[in-house]
C-alpha cells in the first residue's frame, strides 16, 4: 500500500441482513417454459436457480424481511437511525418510498426515507450516499437497503432474460465510527447507452430510439456485456489507484451478480482473484441492486469475511451505470 493513501473516512458498516423469497425456480422448470436447458443456462451463465416472490409479495415485504434479520442478528441496531435509504427498480408504488414504508413498518421515529434508482450499481451509490451524509456531520446513522422483485417485470416468453433475474433484498446499517472504514468511491453513468437495458414507463423512446412498451426488462445483452468487460475492469484499476491499493490488497472482490461468466472475465481483466470472489448468482439469480448485498452476507455468515478484510463492491447495469466502494470490514459475523 502507498504511503500517500487517502485517510479512511470514519463511517462503518455495523450490521447487515438479508432475505430471499422461499420459492425455488430451477433450470429444469425454466426449460418447460421457454426453449432452454439446465446445461445451456449454467454454461452461460453459472445460474442454476433463482428466488421468486409470491403473487402478493413485493419490495417492501422483502425490505421487511432483510431488515427483521438485520434485527434479530443484531438487537437494538435500529435505535437512533436517522434516516432510511431503499435502493430499488421495482417499488410496489413510486410513492410512498419503501423507504417510507421501511420506517412505519419499523416504527423507527425522526428519520428521514427515501428510495433511490440507479438499477444494478443501486445499494453501492446508497453506500456512497450515506458515507457522505455521515462524514458530512449531517447524520450518524443511516439504513441502507437494496431489494429487488425483478421476476414481478419479467417477459418470461424472453430466454435471453427470464433465465437471469431473481428477487431478494439486503440491508446494512452505517454508522459514524472510529476507526474508519470508508477507503474510496468511484461512480459514473454513461446515458448513451441507455437504450440497451431498459424498463420502459411513460416514454414512448430513449435517447430517439423508441423502445419496447411492455414494462417488461429489455436488454441488449450481447452489447451489456461488452460495455461491462470494458468498463469495469478500467474502474477498478481507476478506484485502486485513488486508494493507492493493488489488486493484491484485496481479501474479497464483491461484483454485481449479473452473470458468473461475466465476472470471470471482468476478474481476468483486472488482475483480481476469481477465488477471492463473493458471488450470489448461482442461487439467487441476478438480483440487480439486492446481488451484493446477499453475496456479501453470505460471506459474513460462513466466516469467509473477518475484520480487518478489504473489500471491494462493484455494482454497474442499467444507466449505464457503474458505482464501486473500498472498504475495511470492521464487523464480526453474527448468524
Amino acid at each position: 500500500m502507498h504511503t500517500d493513501a487517502p485517510q479512511p473516512l470514519d463511517v462503518r458498516i455495523t450490521a447487515i441482513g438479508t432475505y430471499v423469497p422461499s420459492r425455488i425456480l430451477t433450470n429444469d422448470e425454466l426449460s418447460r417454459i421457454v426453449d432452454t436447458s439446465d446445461e445451456w443456462i449454467i454454461k452461460r451463465t453459472g445460474i442454476r436457480e433463482r428466488r421468486i416472490a409470491a403473487v402478493d409479495e413485493y419490495c417492501s415485504d422483502l425490505c421487511f424481511g432483510a431488515v427483521r434479520d438485520l434485527l434479530a442478528r443484531y438487537p437494538g441496531a435500529l435505535e437512533e437511525v436517522e434516516h432510511i435509504l431503499v435502493a430499488t427498480s421495482t417499488p410496489d408504488t413510486v410513492f410512498p418510498s419503501m423507504a417510507a414504508r421501511v420506517q412505519g413498518e419499523f416504527g423507527i421515529q425522526g428519520c428521514g426515507a427515501a428510495d433511490l434508482q440507479a438499477a444494478c450499481a443501486g445499494f453501492e451509490s446508497g453506500i456512497q450516499l450515506a458515507s457522505g451524509l455521515i462524514a458530512a456531520g449531517l447524520h450518524r446513522k443511516i439504513l441502507v437497503i437494496g431489494a429487488e422483485t425483478l421476476s414481478k417485470i419479467t417477459d418470461y416468453t424472453d430466454r435471453t432474460t427470464c433465465i437471469l433475474f431473481g428477487d431478494g433484498a439486503g440491508a446494512v446499517l452505517m454508522e459514524a465510527g472510529s476507526p474508519g472504514a470508508m477507503l474510496g468511491t468511484l461512480a459514473r453513468s454513461e446515458g448513451a447507452g441507455a437504450h440497451l437495458l431498459y424498463r420502459s414507463a411513460l416514454a414512448p423512446a430513449i435517447a430517439g430510439l423508441p423502445v419496447t412498451p411492455s414494462g417488461c426488462i429489455v436488454q441488449e445483452g450481447r452489447e451489456v456485456y461488452k460495455w461491462a468487460l470494458t468498463r469495469v475492469p478500467k474502474g477498478i484499476g481507476q478506484l485502486l489507484g485513488r486508494t493507492g491499493l493493488s489488486e493484491a490488497d484485496i481479501d474479497w472482490f464483491v461484483p454485481h451478480s449479473a452473470n458468473l461468466r461475466m465476472i470471470e472475465a471482468i476478474c481476468e481483466r483486472s488482475g483480481l482473484s476469481p477465488e477471492r470472489t463473493l458471488t450470489s448468482a448461482e442461487y439467487c439469480g441476478n438480483t440487480s441492486a439486492a446481488s451484493i448485498p446477499l453475496a456479501l452476507d453470505a460471506g459474513v455468515r460462513d466466516g469467509r469475511v473477518r475484520p480487518g478484510h478489504t473489500l471491494l463492491l462493484y455494482g454497474f447495469g442499467g444507466g449505464l451505470t457503474e458505482a464501486a466502494v473500498v472498504l475495511r470490514w470492521t464487523l464480526e459475523s453474527v448468524r
